[in-house]
């Protein structure tokens, strides 16, 4: 319990680092004045002064805040500080420093991929063929166990994950393969068919198969600089993809929302990653900091998303949402943020009693 309690802490505190230190460097850049950058809520531990601004370490360790001068629209502002606040700022201004801490925790996970990635490289699955399912596209071209998938139509192939990327991408139009076997390269037609199968989320769904399956092995592979961005921004747009599907899916009822995990849920997997080792705990960091990233944007007052959304409606409409509309709207999310968080705590609650 005590490990995994640290490893919350760890976890957090980079998270909450990063994402208010993007709204930080961002208000900066843009001329406004930063009086507080806390790390947690509450009572404040530790504070010091650098200038104007007061760096703390608070006693909640559940997020953080900016606190920049004019921030509140309607607040009273000392005339040599308009200069320095956020309210007197342009909508650009303030879109790009209330967006650049969402964006800051994208930015972490391409950084942690990318030094995993330079670090370590990747392990590759051969492309090659383990074994011909009977009465397939595969097995009637006369595909072999061990043969080598060179090309489908001309696209060089690196993994054999890359065989059921194209093959869906082809929508089960005819394909030239060409394969090696006894170091001769043959070629051969085959037309891919629907099957039935199962996606990340476990649904049930109709996909176009050859029929082979890979052998197992794989091969390590170096990546030089330019290769290690590129595969670390990959991933860290399929993160993105793949959380916002599985948000959208929550929504409409495809997969339960007894998945959302709270503080406990998140102490626990930190705990075995970390005890997994540095590799597993980075990447922990990096897909909770995807999540953080999406979260904030989304369009509910109190999230950046909500603020960014009244800055679209004064774009739109050439009028700042009023106070009184905004004060409610600000109450309305934060009472949805406090029912998600008591569903969350709930669902760890249920986890802890059942054993998960």
């Amino acid at each position: 319990m005590g490990h995994s309690a640290i490893a919350f802490i760890i976890v957090i505190g980079i998270l909450v680092f990063i994402h208010e230190f993007g709204h930080f460097i961002a208000a900066r850049l843009c001329g406004v004045g930063v009086e507080v950058f806390s790390l947690g809520f509450g009572p404040k531990i530790l504070k010091k002064r650098y200038g104007r601004t007061q760096y703390c370490l608070s006693a909640i360790p559940l997020g953080g805040y900016v606190k920049m001068v004019g921030e509140e629209p309607g607040s009273e502002i000392d005339p040599e500080d308009i200069n320095s606040s956020f309210t007197h700022k342009s909508l650009l201004q303030k879109s790009i420093i209330v967006a650049a801490g969402p964006f800051f925790n994208f930015f972490l996970a391409i950084f942690i991929f990318f030094i995993l990635y330079q670090f370590s490289g990747i392990y590759l699955a051969e492309p090659v063929v383990g074994q011909v399912l009977e009465d397939t596209p595969a097995f009637t071209a006369g595909i072999k166990p061990g043969d080598v998938i060179k090309e489908i139509n001309q696209v060089k192939i690196e993994s054999f994950e890359d065989i059921p990327r194209i093959i869906a991408t082809g929508y089960g139009k005819q394909l030239d393969f060409i394969v090696e076997r006894e170091a001769r390269l043959i070629e051969l037609v085959i037309s891919p068919v629907l099957s039935p199968g199962k996606n990340v989320f476990g649904e049930e769904i109709e996909k176009y198969i050859i029929g082979i399956v890979g052998s197992g092995e794989s091969y390590h592979k170096k990546l030089n600089l330019f290769q290690a961005l590129q595969h670390s921004i990959k991933d860290t747009y399929g993160l993105v993809k793949l959380t916002l599907l599985s948000v959208v899916k929550m929504i409409n009822g495809s997969i339960s929302a007894d998945n959302l995990g709270g503080p406990l849920m998140i102490a626990q997997m930190a705990g075995e990653q970390a005890k997994a080792g540095m590799m597993n705990f980075a990447w922990f960091i990096a897909l909770l900091s995807v999540n953080l990233g999406i979260i904030n944007l989304f369009p509910i007052p109190v999230l950046d998303g909500g603020h960014l959304l009244f800055f679209g409606i004064e774009a739109v409409t050439g009028k700042a949402v009023s106070d009184s509309l905004r004060e409610k709207l600000i109450k309305f999310g934060a009472a949805v943020l406090v029912a998600l968080m008591v569903f969350v705590f709930y669902n760890d609650i249920v986890r802890m009693f059942n054993g998960g």
